[in-house]
């Protein structure tokens, strides 16, 4: 008690002060003796954490559908081991809906190593391996074994690193690439990225290497093309479910849909 009152009359003698001492003594007030004075423990330490731009564990949390297209727009950042950060913004999405859905990794519930990342909190990353050579990357969304593949980036940032980084890869290619397709499509966008199965089970909201950030000026309903997904033709009627999106007009999207674009002017 002695030590409260001697805090409270300190607090007093600076009422008149700048801000910043008067911080100092409250945090001292709420302070246990022989506590962790560490930032961490500050209310103010958490408030400009939480107004950080990085996209939060709160966003990823959304149905599979609704984060699909929620993606659109957004930004992906890498930082790479020298310093160099690249930047890119989504463009093209595909939904994987857990058990029920037949092209998905997790169809019939079936949880494996390989696919454990797809049963984990939303904003996981689940990164696999395609041909033995090229990855694909994924987020986990809500929904038990359900979540977004990553198709298409808009390279923003870093677009020299990027080139490098795909010259490096398994067969690389052999003609210096565009601009558009550095990150057309789900392999291209983890060798542009410098993303492999090292990067499986990270957490989106908090990884120091690979995060979000929001974009601007985020896509109306009528910018988005809703359309069936890549690759999947032997899964049935899930082959024909509408459940890729991408940014109408977009050059850096990897595959167009011209029939459902027309329907969509019509």
């Amino acid at each position: 008690m002695p030590r409260k009152r001697k805090l409270l009359a300190q607090l007093s003698a600076l009422q008149n002060s700048p801000s910043f001492p008067q911080i100092d003594a409250v945090e001292q007030l709420n302070t246990t003796p022989g506590a962790d004075p560490s930032p961490k423990s500050s209310k103010y330490f958490v408030t400009e954490k939480k107004n950080s731009p990085q996209l939060q564990e709160d966003f990823f949390n959304q149905p599979c559908v609704s984060l699909a297209k929620s993606f659109l727009g957004q930004i992906l950042v890498r930082k790479l081991p020298d310093g160099r950060e690249l930047w890119g913004r989504i463009v093209e999405t595909e939904a994987y809906l857990g058990g029920e859905d037949e092209a998905s990794h997790s169809r019939g519930g079936k949880q494996t190593q390989r696919n454990a990342a797809m049963f984990m909190k939303p904003g996981t990353l689940y990164v696999y391996q395609i041909y033995g050579i090229y990855f694909c990357m994924n987020v986990s969304s809500q929904g038990e074994g359900a979540a977004v593949l990553l198709r298409s980036l808009e390279p923003l940032q870093g677009l020299d690193a990027m080139r490098e980084l795909r010259r490096a890869s398994p067969k690389a290619p052999s003609r210096l690439l565009k601009d558009w397709q550095l990150c057309n499509g789900p392999s291209k966008l983890c060798q542009a990225f410098g993303i492999d199965k090292a990067f499986d089970q990270r957490d989106l909201s908090q990884d120091a290497a690979i995060w979000m950030v929001p974009g601007q000026d985020p896509p109306g309903e009528q910018d988005v093309v809703t359309t069936t997904r890549i690759g999947i033709g032997s899964s049935g009627e899930w082959a024909l479910k509408p459940l890729r999106f991408y940014l109408r007009g977009n050059r850096f999207v990897s595959v167009v849909d011209k029939k459902v674009e027309r329907e969509m002017a019509a």
